[in-house]
Protein backbone atom coordinates (compact mmCIF):
# COMPACT_ATOMS: atom_id res chain seq x y z
CA UNK A 1 0.00 0.00 0.00
CA UNK A 2 1.11 3.30 -0.80
CA UNK A 3 1.11 6.05 1.91
CA UNK A 4 1.14 9.95 1.16
CA UNK A 5 2.00 12.10 3.74
CA UNK A 6 -0.25 15.66 4.07
CA UNK A 7 1.25 18.40 5.74
CA UNK A 8 -1.76 20.49 6.09
CA UNK A 9 -1.58 22.05 9.52
CA UNK A 10 -4.80 22.77 10.68
CA UNK A 11 -7.91 20.11 10.19
CA UNK A 12 -10.30 22.44 11.58
CA UNK A 13 -13.02 22.39 8.66
CA UNK A 14 -11.43 24.75 5.90
CA UNK A 15 -10.97 25.23 1.74
CA UNK A 16 -7.10 22.82 1.76
CA UNK A 17 -9.33 20.58 4.44
CA UNK A 18 -11.98 19.73 2.98
CA UNK A 19 -9.65 19.33 -0.30
CA UNK A 20 -7.98 16.83 0.80
CA UNK A 21 -10.86 15.12 2.85
CA UNK A 22 -13.14 15.00 -0.12
CA UNK A 23 -10.41 13.34 -2.19
CA UNK A 24 -9.76 10.66 0.85
CA UNK A 25 -13.40 9.87 1.23
CA UNK A 26 -13.58 8.78 -2.52
CA UNK A 27 -9.72 7.33 -2.90
CA UNK A 28 -9.30 3.31 -2.95
CA UNK A 29 -8.07 2.87 1.04
CA UNK A 30 -6.89 -0.02 0.23
CA UNK A 31 -3.95 0.71 -2.18
CA UNK A 32 -3.78 4.06 -0.63
CA UNK A 33 -4.06 6.00 2.28
CA UNK A 34 -3.75 9.33 3.30
CA UNK A 35 -1.55 10.24 6.73
CA UNK A 36 -1.22 14.04 8.23
CA UNK A 37 1.37 16.59 9.88
CA UNK A 38 -0.49 19.26 11.48
CA UNK A 39 0.42 22.09 14.24
CA UNK A 40 0.40 20.96 17.70
CA UNK A 41 -2.79 20.15 19.51
CA UNK A 42 -5.15 19.79 16.79
CA UNK A 43 -7.51 16.97 17.36
CA UNK A 44 -10.36 18.69 16.29
CA UNK A 45 -12.27 19.22 13.23
CA UNK A 46 -11.47 16.14 10.51
CA UNK A 47 -9.56 14.41 13.27
CA UNK A 48 -12.15 11.60 14.35
CA UNK A 49 -13.13 10.78 10.49
CA UNK A 50 -9.11 10.80 9.61
CA UNK A 51 -8.64 7.78 12.32
CA UNK A 52 -11.79 5.64 11.22
CA UNK A 53 -10.86 5.67 7.57
CA UNK A 54 -7.34 4.22 8.84
CA UNK A 55 -5.21 7.50 8.57
CA UNK A 56 -2.86 8.58 10.98
CA UNK A 57 -2.02 11.75 12.58
CA UNK A 58 1.44 13.08 13.87
CA UNK A 59 1.71 16.74 15.19
CA UNK A 60 4.81 18.74 14.38
CA UNK A 61 6.48 22.03 16.17
CA UNK A 62 4.55 25.19 14.43
CA UNK A 63 7.77 27.04 13.09
CA UNK A 64 8.06 30.86 14.24
CA UNK A 65 11.84 31.56 13.27
CA UNK A 66 12.89 31.44 16.52
CA UNK A 67 12.88 27.01 16.62
CA UNK A 68 14.44 26.73 13.22
CA UNK A 69 16.69 24.33 14.33
CA UNK A 70 14.34 22.74 16.30
CA UNK A 71 11.88 22.38 13.76
CA UNK A 72 14.30 21.08 11.19
CA UNK A 73 15.61 18.42 13.55
CA UNK A 74 12.21 17.12 14.30
CA UNK A 75 11.74 17.10 10.64
CA UNK A 76 14.96 14.57 9.71
CA UNK A 77 13.86 12.59 12.95
CA UNK A 78 10.21 12.14 11.60
CA UNK A 79 11.77 11.05 8.14
CA UNK A 80 14.10 8.66 9.48
CA UNK A 81 11.68 7.29 11.51
CA UNK A 82 8.89 6.47 8.40
CA UNK A 83 11.10 5.60 5.52
CA UNK A 84 7.49 4.19 4.22
CA UNK A 85 6.48 7.48 2.77
CA UNK A 86 7.71 8.18 -0.98
CA UNK A 87 5.09 10.74 -1.64
CA UNK A 88 5.05 14.41 0.86
CA UNK A 89 2.22 16.69 -0.39
CA UNK A 90 2.38 19.89 1.48
CA UNK A 91 -0.44 22.23 1.39
CA UNK A 92 1.41 24.90 4.01
CA UNK A 93 3.30 27.51 1.93
CA UNK A 94 5.45 29.15 4.37
CA UNK A 95 7.97 26.28 5.66
CA UNK A 96 7.32 24.03 1.95
CA UNK A 97 10.69 24.59 0.90
CA UNK A 98 12.57 23.59 4.23
CA UNK A 99 10.04 20.52 3.89
CA UNK A 100 10.94 19.43 0.82
CA UNK A 101 14.52 19.59 1.13
CA UNK A 102 14.12 17.27 3.96
CA UNK A 103 11.93 15.06 2.24
CA UNK A 104 14.44 14.52 -0.42
CA UNK A 105 16.92 13.61 2.01
CA UNK A 106 14.97 10.77 2.34
CA UNK A 107 14.02 9.75 -0.96
CA UNK A 108 10.26 11.07 -1.19
CA UNK A 109 8.74 13.35 -3.84
CA UNK A 110 7.40 16.13 -2.80
CA UNK A 111 4.20 17.87 -3.67
CA UNK A 112 3.48 21.48 -3.09
CA UNK A 113 -0.03 23.07 -3.15
CA UNK A 114 -1.37 26.45 -3.81
CA UNK A 115 -4.51 27.04 -1.97
CA UNK A 116 -4.11 30.97 -1.81
CA UNK A 117 -3.28 34.38 -3.49
CA UNK A 118 -1.61 36.26 -1.01
CA UNK A 119 -0.31 36.06 2.36
CA UNK A 120 -1.63 39.98 3.55
CA UNK A 121 0.64 42.25 4.35
CA UNK A 122 2.81 43.48 7.35
CA UNK A 123 6.03 42.16 8.15
CA UNK A 124 4.67 38.55 8.43
CA UNK A 125 3.48 38.36 5.16
CA UNK A 126 7.47 39.81 3.51
CA UNK A 127 9.24 36.59 5.08
CA UNK A 128 6.68 34.28 3.99
CA UNK A 129 6.90 35.38 0.43
CA UNK A 130 10.96 35.17 0.94
CA UNK A 131 10.40 31.74 2.37
CA UNK A 132 8.05 30.49 -0.05
CA UNK A 133 10.05 31.49 -3.14
CA UNK A 134 12.08 28.76 -3.32
CA UNK A 135 8.81 26.11 -3.51
CA UNK A 136 9.12 26.61 -7.45
CA UNK A 137 12.63 24.86 -7.69
CA UNK A 138 12.50 22.61 -5.16
CA UNK A 139 9.33 20.97 -5.54
CA UNK A 140 8.91 18.02 -7.83
CA UNK A 141 5.13 18.96 -8.45
CA UNK A 142 3.67 22.19 -8.43
CA UNK A 143 -0.21 21.54 -7.49
CA UNK A 144 -2.94 24.99 -7.54
CA UNK A 145 -6.54 24.85 -7.14
CA UNK A 146 -6.43 27.92 -9.57
CA UNK A 147 -4.81 29.61 -12.20
CA UNK A 148 -4.24 32.50 -10.24
CA UNK A 149 -3.10 30.73 -7.13
CA UNK A 150 -0.74 28.66 -9.31
CA UNK A 151 0.77 32.22 -10.93
CA UNK A 152 0.47 34.06 -7.04
CA UNK A 153 3.22 31.12 -5.83
CA UNK A 154 4.93 29.63 -8.83
CA UNK A 155 5.40 32.58 -11.23
CA UNK A 156 3.56 33.71 -14.33
CA UNK A 157 5.27 31.57 -16.35
CA UNK A 158 4.50 27.89 -14.29
CA UNK A 159 2.19 27.09 -17.09
CA UNK A 160 5.07 26.29 -19.34
CA UNK A 161 6.11 23.89 -16.60
CA UNK A 162 5.32 20.28 -17.16
CA UNK A 163 5.84 18.97 -13.69
CA UNK A 164 2.41 21.97 -13.14
CA UNK A 165 -0.78 21.26 -12.65
CA UNK A 166 -4.08 22.90 -11.65
CA UNK A 167 -6.58 20.50 -9.48
CA UNK A 168 -9.95 22.43 -8.95
CA UNK A 169 -11.19 21.68 -5.40
CA UNK A 170 -13.64 19.30 -5.95
CA UNK A 171 -17.13 18.19 -4.04
CA UNK A 172 -18.95 15.51 -3.71
CA UNK A 173 -22.69 17.29 -5.76
CA UNK A 174 -24.60 15.07 -5.15
CA UNK A 175 -24.37 15.90 -1.39
CA UNK A 176 -25.15 19.47 -1.34
CA UNK A 177 -27.95 19.37 -4.07
CA UNK A 178 -30.95 21.34 -2.93
CA UNK A 179 -33.08 19.25 -0.55
CA UNK A 180 -36.56 20.90 0.35
CA UNK A 181 -37.29 18.83 3.30
CA UNK A 182 -33.66 18.91 4.39
CA UNK A 183 -34.00 22.49 4.40
CA UNK A 184 -37.42 22.12 6.18
CA UNK A 185 -35.56 19.75 8.97
CA UNK A 186 -32.96 22.14 9.54
CA UNK A 187 -34.42 25.56 9.63
CA UNK A 188 -37.25 23.44 12.32
CA UNK A 189 -33.83 22.42 14.34
CA UNK A 190 -32.43 25.74 14.25
CA UNK A 191 -35.94 27.38 14.99
CA UNK A 192 -35.58 29.97 11.72
CA UNK A 193 -38.49 28.82 9.81
CA UNK A 194 -40.02 32.41 9.20
CA UNK A 195 -36.56 33.76 8.83
CA UNK A 196 -34.56 35.46 6.30
CA UNK A 197 -31.70 33.39 6.34
CA UNK A 198 -28.11 34.83 5.61
CA UNK A 199 -25.29 32.40 5.70
CA UNK A 200 -21.60 32.04 5.57
CA UNK A 201 -19.18 29.09 5.61
CA UNK A 202 -16.26 29.08 6.37
CA UNK A 203 -12.77 29.64 8.96
CA UNK A 204 -13.29 32.51 11.30
CA UNK A 205 -9.73 34.26 10.32
CA UNK A 206 -9.08 37.88 8.90
CA UNK A 207 -9.17 36.89 6.14
CA UNK A 208 -12.72 35.62 5.75
CA UNK A 209 -13.83 38.73 6.67
CA UNK A 210 -16.02 38.35 9.23
CA UNK A 211 -16.24 42.10 10.43
CA UNK A 212 -17.35 43.38 7.56
CA UNK A 213 -19.71 40.93 6.96
CA UNK A 214 -21.83 42.10 10.20
CA UNK A 215 -21.52 45.04 9.47
CA UNK A 216 -23.19 44.31 6.24
CA UNK A 217 -25.85 42.10 8.59
CA UNK A 218 -26.75 45.15 10.42
CA UNK A 219 -27.56 46.99 7.53
CA UNK A 220 -29.47 44.08 6.18
CA UNK A 221 -31.36 43.62 10.08
CA UNK A 222 -32.68 47.38 9.15
CA UNK A 223 -34.53 46.71 5.96
CA UNK A 224 -35.53 43.28 7.11
CA UNK A 225 -36.63 42.37 10.80
CA UNK A 226 -36.86 38.67 10.59
CA UNK A 227 -32.96 38.19 9.30
CA UNK A 228 -30.51 36.25 10.87
CA UNK A 229 -26.77 35.02 9.61
CA UNK A 230 -25.51 31.70 9.84
CA UNK A 231 -22.02 31.13 10.59
CA UNK A 232 -20.93 28.19 9.95
CA UNK A 233 -17.00 27.48 11.26
CA UNK A 234 -14.54 28.41 13.95
CA UNK A 235 -11.44 30.46 14.16
CA UNK A 236 -8.94 32.36 15.97
CA UNK A 237 -10.99 35.47 14.97
CA UNK A 238 -14.61 34.19 16.45
CA UNK A 239 -14.33 36.65 19.94
CA UNK A 240 -13.32 39.53 17.76
CA UNK A 241 -16.15 38.97 15.33
CA UNK A 242 -18.89 38.13 18.52
CA UNK A 243 -17.65 41.64 19.92
CA UNK A 244 -18.01 43.18 16.75
CA UNK A 245 -22.24 41.63 16.48
CA UNK A 246 -22.67 43.03 20.11
CA UNK A 247 -21.52 46.24 19.14
CA UNK A 248 -23.78 46.96 16.68
CA UNK A 249 -26.47 45.33 18.20
CA UNK A 250 -27.44 42.38 16.36
CA UNK A 251 -25.87 38.90 18.75
CA UNK A 252 -28.52 38.25 19.49
CA UNK A 253 -29.54 37.32 15.90
CA UNK A 254 -26.35 35.83 14.53
CA UNK A 255 -26.48 32.18 14.80
CA UNK A 256 -22.43 30.44 15.58
CA UNK A 257 -22.46 27.18 14.48
CA UNK A 258 -18.89 26.32 15.07
CA UNK A 259 -17.15 24.17 13.12
CA UNK A 260 -19.33 20.89 11.17
CA UNK A 261 -18.87 18.29 9.14
CA UNK A 262 -22.21 18.09 7.64
CA UNK A 263 -22.00 21.77 6.39
CA UNK A 264 -24.00 20.53 3.42
CA UNK A 265 -27.37 20.59 5.66
CA UNK A 266 -26.39 24.41 6.52
CA UNK A 267 -26.43 25.44 2.70
CA UNK A 268 -29.94 23.91 2.57
CA UNK A 269 -31.13 26.52 5.41
CA UNK A 270 -29.97 29.78 4.28
CA UNK A 271 -31.87 31.85 1.64
CA UNK A 272 -28.52 33.89 0.51
CA UNK A 273 -24.57 33.06 1.04
CA UNK A 274 -22.09 36.08 1.35
CA UNK A 275 -18.70 35.65 1.08
CA UNK A 276 -16.99 39.29 1.50
CA UNK A 277 -13.39 37.55 1.34
CA UNK A 278 -10.07 39.67 1.27
CA UNK A 279 -8.57 36.65 -0.86
CA UNK A 280 -8.76 33.75 -2.09
CA UNK A 281 -6.97 30.71 -3.91
CA UNK A 282 -10.33 29.53 -5.48
CA UNK A 283 -13.43 29.59 -2.77
CA UNK A 284 -15.09 26.08 -2.73
CA UNK A 285 -17.62 27.24 -0.71
CA UNK A 286 -19.01 29.43 -3.03
CA UNK A 287 -19.29 26.24 -5.90
CA UNK A 288 -21.08 24.26 -2.50
CA UNK A 289 -23.40 27.03 -2.36
CA UNK A 290 -24.40 27.27 -5.84
CA UNK A 291 -24.53 23.81 -6.12
CA UNK A 292 -27.16 23.84 -3.18
CA UNK A 293 -29.08 26.62 -5.39
CA UNK A 294 -28.00 29.69 -3.30
CA UNK A 295 -27.45 32.96 -4.81
CA UNK A 296 -24.11 34.07 -3.72
CA UNK A 297 -23.03 37.77 -3.11
CA UNK A 298 -18.82 37.39 -3.24
CA UNK A 299 -16.06 39.79 -3.31
CA UNK A 300 -14.54 40.47 -6.16
CA UNK A 301 -11.16 39.15 -5.42
CA UNK A 302 -12.89 35.60 -5.66
CA UNK A 303 -11.14 33.40 -8.56
CA UNK A 304 -13.62 33.81 -11.67
CA UNK A 305 -13.44 29.61 -11.62
CA UNK A 306 -15.78 29.30 -9.08
CA UNK A 307 -18.39 30.52 -11.43
CA UNK A 308 -20.61 27.61 -12.61
CA UNK A 309 -22.00 29.75 -15.41
CA UNK A 310 -25.95 29.48 -13.75
CA UNK A 311 -26.50 33.52 -12.63
CA UNK A 312 -25.77 32.61 -9.22
CA UNK A 313 -23.31 34.84 -8.68
CA UNK A 314 -22.98 38.37 -8.26
CA UNK A 315 -19.35 40.36 -7.16
CA UNK A 316 -19.27 43.46 -5.37
CA UNK A 317 -16.21 45.30 -4.39
CA UNK A 318 -14.97 45.77 -1.03
CA UNK A 319 -14.56 49.51 -1.52
CA UNK A 320 -18.66 49.23 -1.71
CA UNK A 321 -19.92 50.36 1.69
CA UNK A 322 -21.73 48.08 4.22
CA UNK A 323 -25.18 49.24 3.17
CA UNK A 324 -24.57 49.17 -0.56
CA UNK A 325 -23.92 45.36 -0.07
CA UNK A 326 -26.65 44.94 1.77
CA UNK A 327 -29.23 46.39 -0.42
CA UNK A 328 -27.46 43.96 -3.58
CA UNK A 329 -27.85 41.13 -0.72
CA UNK A 330 -31.57 41.77 -0.48
CA UNK A 331 -31.97 42.33 -3.93
CA UNK A 332 -30.38 39.39 -4.94
CA UNK A 333 -31.94 37.29 -3.04
CA UNK A 334 -35.27 35.60 -3.32
CA UNK A 335 -34.84 33.36 -6.58
CA UNK A 336 -36.50 30.17 -6.82
CA UNK A 337 -34.19 26.83 -5.23
CA UNK A 338 -33.15 24.47 -7.70
CA UNK A 339 -30.18 22.27 -6.74
CA UNK A 340 -27.72 22.42 -9.55
CA UNK A 341 -25.32 18.90 -9.55
CA UNK A 342 -25.13 18.52 -12.62
CA UNK A 343 -23.85 21.70 -13.53
CA UNK A 344 -21.54 21.27 -10.84
CA UNK A 345 -20.34 18.08 -12.78
CA UNK A 346 -20.60 19.51 -15.89
CA UNK A 347 -18.10 22.62 -15.01
CA UNK A 348 -15.22 19.58 -13.65
CA UNK A 349 -16.25 20.35 -9.76
CA UNK A 350 -17.04 16.66 -8.81
CA UNK A 351 -14.55 15.02 -6.80
CA UNK A 352 -15.08 11.32 -7.67
CA UNK A 353 -13.07 12.27 -11.12
CA UNK A 354 -10.68 14.55 -9.31
CA UNK A 355 -10.17 11.85 -7.37
CA UNK A 356 -9.30 8.79 -9.36
CA UNK A 357 -6.72 10.80 -11.56
CA UNK A 358 -5.10 12.04 -8.29
CA UNK A 359 -5.02 8.35 -7.17
CA UNK A 360 -3.33 7.36 -9.70
CA UNK A 361 -0.60 10.19 -9.83
CA UNK A 362 -0.42 8.90 -6.32
CA UNK A 363 0.07 5.73 -7.07
CA UNK A 364 2.68 6.12 -10.00
CA UNK A 365 5.10 8.00 -8.23
CA UNK A 366 4.69 6.03 -5.27
CA UNK A 367 6.22 3.02 -6.98
CA UNK A 368 8.94 4.68 -9.05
Amino acid sequence: MTRVLHYIGLLQFGGSQSFVMEIYRKIDREKLQFDFITFPNEKSGYYQEIIQLGGRVFESPQFNGRNYFEFLTWWNRFFSLHPEYKVFHSHVRSVAALCISIAHKYGCYAIAHSHSTSNGRGIAAIVKNVMQFPIRYRADYMFACSEEAGEWLYGKNIAKRKNYRVIPNAIDAARFNFDQDKRKQVRAELNIEDKFVVGHVGRISAVKNHEFLVEVFAEIVKKKENAVLLLVGDGDRREAVERKCKQLEVYEKVIFLGSRSNTQDYYQAMDVFVFPSLWEGLGIVVIEAQTAGLPCIVSECIPKEIDLDIGFICRMGLDYSAEVWAEKIIKFSGQDRHGQAKMTKKMGYDVKENAMKLQKFYLKIGEI
